[in-house]
């Protein structure tokens, strides 16, 4: 069994049973404890479980704060099937030969992965993961541009470099992935240098259509983003909760809700 699939074999465990101990994985797997300890390092590393004494556990979630920022790894192991249907419907937006923007995030890589057959496109983005999509899928009718700067935890690049690329810049659809969004603060981040940019993402494009699973509805980071107003399109999924519809569907110019 290779490294990789022991790790996300002993994830599974974790978020089965709740917590695990060095001792039987070490068993079940046929290694030796200090493998299953490496295993469990690099789990913690990317905050998908916490290390404890003899073992591992759930990392306990208790309400994310304004500056909270999981790690890519960490976002994209929740909420899956939401984002998968929330990609698939948004796709259906991008027509061969224009111009689009996607911003960082586990929902916007997950669209990437739904557009590299799409002919002629061209796609800037500030998402080291969303690159990669369209690096691997190699099309030589297809333009990407990365725009550079500093690195997040959520593998973003923001900041002055990035702000600059994307400002010379004129597209015809954004697609944006967001920490959370309220009635009250309108879409945020809790990454102040990534709220410039992505700010900055906004101001270029023609039109913006949001990203946004269920859990994200009441959700508030540090800096806003945009209004829900700025928004063309919001896609999110039938989690949403129902006394948030209708306050979605006064703001936003079309709320898409997918099952």
């Amino acid at each position: 069994m290779l490294a990789r699939q022991r790790q996300s074999a002993i994830l599974d465990r974790v978020l089965g049973a709740g917590g695990v101990r060095v001792v039987d994985l070490a068993a079940e797997f046929g290694v030796s404890d200090m493998t299953i300890r490496r295993d469990l390092e690099i789990l913690a590393g990317r905050g998908l479980l916490a290390k404890v004494h003899g073992g591992a556990m759930l990392v306990t979630v208790a309400g994310p704060g304004s500056t909270d920022e999981p790690g890519f790894a960490a976002k994209a192991s929740r909420q899956r099937r939401e984002k998968a249907a929330i990609a698939a419907r948004a796709a259906e937006l991008v027509a061969p030969g224009t111009a689009i923007a996607l911003s960082a995030g586990t929902t916007t890589a997950e669209l990437a992965r739904r557009l590299v057959d799409v002919a002629g496109l061209t796609v800037v983005t500030n998402s080291i993961p969303v690159a990669e999509v369209f690096y691997r899928a190699d099309r030589h009718d297809r333009t990407v541009v990365l725009t550079g700067g500093a690195r997040t935890p959520s593998d973003a690049l923001v900041g002055p470099i990035a702000v600059a690329t994307i400002r010379s810049l004129h597209l015809d659809l954004l697609f944006l992935g967001v920490h959370g969004m309220s009635e009250r603060a309108g879409f945020t981040t809790p990454n102040l240098m990534e709220a410039d940019t992505d700010r900055a993402l906004v101001e270029a494009a023609e039109r913006l259509v949001v990203l946004a699973d269920h859990t994200k509805w009441g959700t508030v980071g540090i800096s806003a983003i945009a209004a829900l107003s700025d928004a063309d399109v919001l896609v999110t999924d039938d989690g949403l909760p129902e006394a948030a519809r209708p306050v979605l569907t006064d703001h936003v110019g079309q709320l898409w809700v997918v099952p």
